[in-house]
């Protein structure tokens, strides 16, 4: 019973995978047709030499020979010039289903929830985009050619074995069942082995990534020799499933070449016996066990053919994987555009846990006004942050509601709605690029006087018009040519360039230094004026001017109000004022 699901398991991969070859469905029928007539120009040349035995050697016709040997080289060219159009028609199909699984991999994988892509390491996912959709060009071009070809070429041999002696090609095909039998067999193992190899390739990806893109970390902590043996041990795991896949397919082509070998060593001793009995010629005999020794090369190809594709099925199931994965965040049927918010922001009983384990928020309520600036502060792991993930609707909660102008946030159109919100996260991520593009990133109808004027908010502009590029200076990737606080405040600037509704900040100051830190919070200040602005701060002198404040614990808040209303209240928030600046102290 399995057995027979993880059959049908397969062929649905592999219907799956040939439905992105329906687009260019003309192309692959000019290239099958190519691909045909190639094998069929393949297979004709032994019944030539049939005939030079019988008609030229046996019985002195010299005019046939003429014939027979301008036919085999006419044969060969045609065989030659479809199999050059059919491998490149099989190429031009192959590359572009590549590129459109490949593109419709990457655009899915930039849409799931966050918690689906926290799940896996990103190498994973690169991996998957990467070397799962390049076996997949495998199967889609020279795995094709050769299953049609020599699929084509292994018929038209038994057709013609048939022909010439019917009752010798049924003796030999006693033993050809043994062949396919070990090639079923062989199949399920190599799929395995398949699955595995993909698998070792995306950690061996995934710890490369993870140690490159945090060099830093690696070198300051001196690790450089862990991290070479964590990589070199999924190398050698790579390595071992790798060596295991060549090892079956090894076994499965050197048996069934000793099979086909023993079935032409049984043709000569029976059709050797035919000859001196006068009921086969000697061309006959001779064009069978050529035909024979020919079914040699499209048993062997058909063979690794049936390997291969048990591993791109691995793959194809590997990227499938990642297409059917559900998006934890999904869009409304019909979304409502919300071109101009007032930026109301309303909390209605919200619950939201990551895992079943703990709920991270319990029954939040509160509603920001139009133009409010509130703040939350908490300790390390209270839910700040994840507030300012579900205002940016990065996740959904469990329960409750947030909406925004009184709309549900679950039925506003995401693109629309984002483009109103204006971020600073903690960790300012910017792009490979120029200060310019980092500046207007995702705002394509930026103007110089827009990004002169954030540059000036964030109190970067001086260090920039400083730069003998100016904005056209290079960040180099993730900003590494920049220090820490002009990384934060180029991100100020990305957040207020596009003029939002809504502001968020999340420790937007943290990694500016005293005298720099009053500069931008002054500009900050004008910035947040007319608009909604969610502060996020464990310096408590960062949000003293709040409208509100927010103080949240295990989940819930458990003060509100003004700084002053709520030193007065001696309360958690008191104790983190008189201890100092830093909310971590919990």
């Amino acid at each position: 019973m399995s057995l027979n699901l993880a059959k049908k398991e397969e062929w649905q991969s592999y219907v799956r995978l040939l439905k992105y070859c329906l687009p260019y469905k003309k192309r692959l029928a000019y290239a099958v047709m190519c691909m045909v007539l190639s094998a069929i120009f393949g297979i004709i040349p032994p019944w030539l030499i049939k005939n030079v035995v019988d008609d030229v050697l046996i019985q002195k016709k010299l005019y046939m020979l003429n014939v027979l040997c301008v036919g085999v080289v006419v044969l060969y060219i045609l065989k030659a010039v479809f199999a050059y159009i059919n491998l490149y028609l099989m190429t031009w199909v192959g590359q572009k289903v590549v590129i459109d699984i490949r593109l419709e991999l990457y655009d899915h994988t930039q849409r799931l929830s966050l918690l689906t892509l926290y799940k896996k390491r990103s190498g994973e996912f690169l991996s998957r985009i990467t070397n799962d959709v390049a076996t997949l060009q495998n199967i889609l071009g020279s795995v094709i050619v050769d299953f049609v070809v020599q699929g084509v070429t292994f018929v038209g041999i038994i057709g013609l074995l048939l022909f010439l002696n019917w009752k010798l090609t049924l003796a030999t095909f006693t033993i050809i069942p043994v062949a396919v039998l070990v090639i079923d067999k062989a199949a399920s193992k190599l799929r395995r082995v398949g699955s595995v190899i993909q698998e070792r390739l995306a950690m061996v990806a995934a710890i490369a990534q993870e140690a490159l893109s945090s060099i830093r970390i690696v070198r300051a902590f001196a690790t450089e020799e862990e991290e070479y043996k964590r990589f070199e041990e999924e190398s050698n795991l790579h390595f071992k499933a790798l060596m295991k896949g060549t090892q079956v397919r090894g076994i499965l082509e050197g048996f069934v070449e000793v099979i086909l070998i023993a079935a032409l060593a049984l043709i000569l001793w029976i059709g050797g016996r035919s000859v001196i009995a006068g009921s086969l010629t000697a061309g006959g005999l001779i064009a069978f066990c050529t035909y024979v020794g020919l079914l040699v090369q499209p048993v062997r190809v058909l063979s690794r053919v049936v390997s291969t594709i048990q591993q791109g099925v691995a793959s194809a199931d590997r990227v499938f994987e990642i297409l059917d994965e559900a998006n934890e965040v999904p869009l409304a049927e019909h979304p409502i555009v919300h071109p101009k918010m007032e930026g109301r922001v309303t909390f209605e009983d919200v619950r939201f846990s990551y895992d079943e384990s703990k709920q991270v928020l319990r029954d939040i309520n509160f509603e920001i006004r139009p133009g409010e600036k509130i703040a939350i502060v908490g300790p390390t792991g209270a839910g700040k942050s994840t507030i300012a993930d579900l205002v940016m609707r990065f996740y959904d909660p469990q329960g409750g509601a947030i909406k925004i102008d009184g709309i549900d946030l679950r039925g506003l159109e995401l693109k629309s709605y984002r483009r109103q919100i204006g971020v600073v996260p903690q960790d300012p991520v910017l792009m490979k690029g120029t200060l310019a593009y980092n500046i207007c990133y995702g705002f394509k109808g930026a103007t110089k006087d827009d990004m002169i004027r954030a540059a000036k908010m964030a109190g970067i502009y001086d260090f920039i018009a400083s730069l003998p590029r100016g904005f056209d200076t290079e960040v180099g990737e993730r900003g590494v040519t920049l220090s820490g606080g002009q990384r934060q405040r180029v991100a100020i600037a990305r957040a207020v360039v596009r003029d939002p509704r809504i502001l968020i900040m999340d420790e937007a100051t943290s990694s500016l230094d005293a005298l720099v830190e009053q500069q931008v919070q002054e500009a900050m200040r004008n910035a947040m004026e007319g608009r909604t602005a969610i502060v996020i701060a464990h310096r408590l002198s960062t949000i003293r001017d709040a409208d509100r404040i927010f103080v949240l614990r295990d989940g819930l808040i458990t003060e509100s109000g003004t700084h002053d209303e709520l030193v007065a209240l001696h309360g958690h928030y008191y104790r983190l004022f008189t201890a100092g600046e830093h909310v971590e102290a919990e």
